[in-house]
């Protein structure tokens, strides 16, 4: 078992798409001068970055294929669990429509910058997710390999 998944040679060439696309669409760098780093380093920056990164890719019902270690602690999952997981269980069922529909206008529009909405993780506990940036993956030649999201503020629900 590969200990450093995040070095794959996909999960590399994966998060230098991440990089790319945000750009793309937002105008904005996710990790400020990605193109003078190492792809290896920007792999190792993003994975360890103090924000949430996660992606899927283009499944009918879209599996994760990314999760920074920030994810995988909010969401309480290995980086194994988390790319076999059906990203539509990020949230609970009632709030698949809305999701569905963040998804949509995401894909029509390249990116969404400021979606607040309810998550929940592995072990059931919900919280909040504010402020995120859903954005298209897309490489140099406008292939669609998927969307990526993306957000520094979250706080736990108790009810």
């Amino acid at each position: 078992m590969n200990d450093k998944p995040h070095l794959s040679d996909f999960a590399i060439r994966h998060v230098q798409l991440l990089c790319s696309s945000f750009q793309t669409y937002t105008g904005r760098m996710l990790i400020p001068d990605y193109k003078n780093l190492k792809a290896s380093e920007l792999a190792e920056i993003l994975y360890h970055a103090p924000f949430v990164v996660v992606s899927h890719g283009t499944e009918a019902d879209p599996v994760f294929n990314y999760a920074n270690l920030a994810a995988q602690a909010l969401w309480k999952l290995s980086w194994q669990d988390f790319v076999k997981l059906p990203s539509r269980y990020s949230a609970e069922p009632m709030m698949q429509a809305e999701r569905d529909a963040l998804l949509k206008r995401a894909k029509t529009y390249g990116f969404i910058p400021d979606y607040t909405g309810v998550r929940i993780t592995s072990i059931g506990e919900r919280f909040r997710i504010y402020d995120t940036i859903l954005w298209n993956i897309t490489d140099e030649n406008g292939l669609y390999h998927g969307q990526a999201a993306m957000f520094e503020r979250w706080e736990f629900i108790h009810e």
